[in-house]
């Protein structure tokens, strides 16, 4: 069967423009140093083309309710992230990454099988979100070297991306909204960051880059949970435009708060 030009066009450019986007964005964060490098990484810089994409296609009602559906699955990547710090300082990329991916696909069986509206949804994905941020945070301490760069990063990093934009787009309208809003917020940046830089930079520095990237998550679960509820009443585009805005303004404020210079002792 020939390939219909007109209609792979438009999903080939989607996913090429969102995989350069992501890559781009990773590579930034690489060389940015573990909290900024954190900060740029926990950017919407999957989920929201995704979203954007989505909604060339579905209503509001449905991008609301794929917003809900991705503040659920926040918690199970603040799982992943975890895991992935603890076993990292150890541990190598296979048996860190792999082991986080089982947690973080029974956590995401869990809460997407749970009947919760966006109060108690929100609750329960903030506080551990929050926690896991605690928990990772006397982890984030560790330099971050200089790597040298390989022919197959960006490669990797760009196949790994078009592949969750191809299923996202694609598979939206048989998925439904709830299987929809998962996959747009599957931890594709972390897990690709955390399988390309631990083999180069090792596990402490990369968990290091993992654990300021939770606190990134929380900005990032009050994002979803923007959309989910700016959306019916704004419409979608001003509605992804203020979950857009939640996200950097977290992110900055975080990076201001923290690196702002300690007060020197009194004497």
């Amino acid at each position: 069967m020939p390939f219909d030009i007109p209609v792979l066009l438009p999903l080939l450019t989607k996913v090429a423009v969102t995989a350069a986007f992501v890559v781009t964005a990773t590579a930034t964060a690489e060389r940015a140093g573990p909290l900024l490098g954190a900060m740029i990484a926990t950017l919407p810089v999957s989920a929201g083309p995704a979203y954007v994409f989505l909604a060339l296609d579905h209503d509001a009602a449905f991008i609301a309710a794929s917003g809900l559906s991705s503040l659920k699955a926040n918690a199970p990547s603040g799982l992943f992230g975890l895991v992935f710090v603890y076993l990292a300082q150890s541990r190598g990329v296979v048996v860190s990454v792999g082991t986080a991916f089982l947690v973080w696909a029974a956590a995401t069986v869990v809460i997407q099988a749970a009947p919760w509206g966006a109060g108690t949804t929100s609750a329960v994905v903030f506080a551990v979100m929050i926690g896991c941020a605690i928990l990772a945070a006397p982890y984030g301490r560790a330099p971050i070297p200089l790597a040298r760069r390989r022919w197959w990063d960006v490669p990797v990093r760009a196949m790994l991306v078009a592949t969750l934009v191809g299923l996202v787009v694609t598979g939206s309208s048989r998925l439904g909204a709830g299987l929809t809003g998962l996959l747009s917020v599957f931890p594709v940046v972390l897990s690709s960051m955390a399988m390309i830089l631990q083999p180069r930079l090792g596990g402490p520095a990369t968990a290091a880059l993992m654990a300021h990237a939770l606190v990134g998550l929380i900005g990032f679960a009050a994002s979803c949970l923007t959309v989910h509820l700016a959306v019916p009443p704004l419409g979608v585009w001003p509605g992804l435009a203020a979950a857009l805005a939640v996200s950097i303004a977290f992110n900055l404020v975080v990076l201001l708060v923290r690196r702002r210079p300690a007060a020197p002792a009194r004497r």
